[in-house]
This record gives structure tokens, C-alpha cells and sequence, in this order.
């Protein structure tokens, strides 16, 4: 159990970190609040169900493109880091923007049986304006898949050396 504990820790530590790498390099934002959740999904569940590629890529793509379509529709400008006075226009564009991309990455997901949870936070990452411009959205989604096919990657290296040692 300890083992199980401290071993996925590392390998979402080591999943965020060549992603921290790929940011610094850059200077983009390659690291973003829901990456970390879906790092912990595939080092906790590294063969599942909930690691399947197309769940973990597609869902952060839904959640991108309808956060910025939600954002452009209702948000376009402001941001959640402002402070908003009560019931001010504009925190009611930022709410209305928040749930309707919730709603529709959630149905999004369901109908293309891409769920994965962070994708959630994605959306409202974009459609609260953090990161909501189509560039940072591709980011995103680049982000995600380059998480993705370096736990491919270390799955097929760890596959390999335990075929070839026995």
C-alpha cells in the first residue's frame, strides 16, 4: 500500500514535471490547474478504463472548445481574477459563461463517452477566462496530449524491460 502510494505520487510528479519543462521552455502555458488531476488519473489507474486516450484527449477538447465558445458568447474581455461587485454585469456574463459550458462539456462527454472529470475544470478554466484564447486552448489540448503519449511512452519502456528480463 505504501509502495502503491509513494510510486504513483512519483510518476504524476514525473508526468507534471516534463510538462513544467515543456512550459519553461516555452514560455506557454503548458501547465494548467486540471492537468493535474488527469496526471494523478493515469499514474493511479495507469492501465484502466479512465486512461484510455481518447477519454483523456477527447474530453480536454470538448471542455476547451465549449469553454471558449461559452467565453466568446458571454465573457469575451473579462476575467475571474477581477473582483466584481455584487450583482454586476459583468460577474453575471462570467457565471452565465461558467454554467453553460459546464452543461455542455458534461453532455458533450456523455454523448461521445469521453468522460473524465477534470475536463470539467478545464472548461471553466477557459470559460472563466484564464486561458481563453483559441492559442491557449490548442496549448491545452497539446498539453494534454503530450501527458498522454509520454505515459504511452513509459508504459511501453516498462513493458518492455519486464518481457525482456524474463
Amino acid at each position: 500500500m505504501v509502495r502503491q502510494r509513494v510510486g504513483t505520487s512519483l510518476y504524476a510528479g514525473f508526468l507534471f514535471t516534463v510538462l513544467g519543462l515543456v512550459a519553461w521552455a516555452s514560455g506557454q502555458p503548458f501547465v494548467f490547474p486540471s492537468l493535474g488531476p488527469s496526471a494523478f488519473i493515469l499514474a493511479f489507474d495507469r492501465r484502466g478504463e479512465r486512461t484510455r486516450t481518447y477519454r483523456i484527449v477527447g474530453s480536454h477538447l470538448i471542455g476547451g472548445v465549449v469553454g471558449l465558445t461559452a467565453y466568446t458568447v458571454f465573457a469575451a474581455g473579462i476575467s475571474i481574477t477581477a473582483t466584481h461587485a455584487a450583482f454586476s454585469p459583468d460577474g453575471l456574463r462570467l457565471a452565465g459563461s461558467g454554467v453553460l459550458s459546464i452543461i455542455v462539456t458534461s453532455w458533450g462527454m456523455i454523448a461521445t463517452d469521453t468522460n473524465h472529470a477534470p475536463a470539467c475544470a478545464t472548461t471553466l478554466i477557459v470559460s472563466l477566462g484564464l486561458l481563453s484564447t483559441p492559442l491557449q486552448v490548442a496549448i491545452i489540448v497539446i498539453s494534454v496530449v503530450i501527458l498522454v503519449e509520454v505515459h504511452a511512452i513509459v508504459l511501453h519502456f516498462f513493458e518492455r524491460v519486464t518481457s525482456d528480463s524474463q
